[in-house]
């Protein structure tokens, strides 16, 4: 019995720095920073690496993303919108790409070496460009629907892009870095599902 509470504290305690990372990421979207360089992908990928139930680690990024669109919609960006904004305009585009980021995190869990964590970061990247992208076009505001306004959509999307892959690769350092760190210093952090 008491060694089942000492495991149970240990995965609150682990479950607890996870979150707050992970929150921190997403409210770090209201500092002063450049065009697309966010910790979207990054929140996505860690979370999922790290949680080790497949649940919590869809639920606890997304709901971190929503609430800092919630707070950056309704202060920073308030007078876009008429009245309190629960969802942007195509907010499913860009939360469809985070969820499908989710799963090349999954594929991370316990494999969390510099190479998988660099080539999911670029690969998070690569998705959120192609999906959101897709979704800008699909709206039919700004372009024609048609393959070559797809094209056009594409093109323009290139200028932000830069700013996605050195967020995503900056942010993951510093989300992986942080905990790998934490679990170095603070063994109870580590996950261990059998009693020790």
């Amino acid at each position: 019995m008491e060694k089942s509470k000492i495991n149970l504290s240990k995965i609150n305690l682990r479950y607890g720095i996870l979150s707050l990372l992970v929150l921190l990421a997403a409210f770090s979207r209201i500092i002063p920073h450049p065009s697309n360089f966010a910790p979207i992908g990054a929140m996505a990928l860690f979370g999922a690496a790290y949680f080790s139930k497949k649940h919590i680690g869809f639920l606890i990024p997304i709901l971190s993303l929503w609430l800092s669109d919630l707070f950056i919609n309704n202060v920073i960006y308030a007078q876009y919108f008429d009245g309190f904004v629960f969802f942007y305009p195509g907010f499913y585009w860009n939360y469809l790409a985070f969820a499908l980021i989710g799963i090349i995190g999954f594929l991370l869990h316990k494999k969390t070496k510099f190479q998988h964590i660099l080539a999911a970061s670029l690969s998070a990247s690569v998705l959120f460009y192609l999906v959101s992208n897709f979704g800008v076009w699909a709206s039919g505001t700004m372009y024609a629907m048609s393959f070559s306004g797809l094209i056009t959509c594409y093109a323009a999307g290139i200028s932000y892009f830069q700013n996605t892959v050195l967020g995503d690769l900056v942010y993951c350092g510093v989300l992986f870095g942080s905990f790998e760190f934490a679990q170095y210093k603070i063994p109870a952090l580590r996950f261990n599902p059998q009693p020790s």
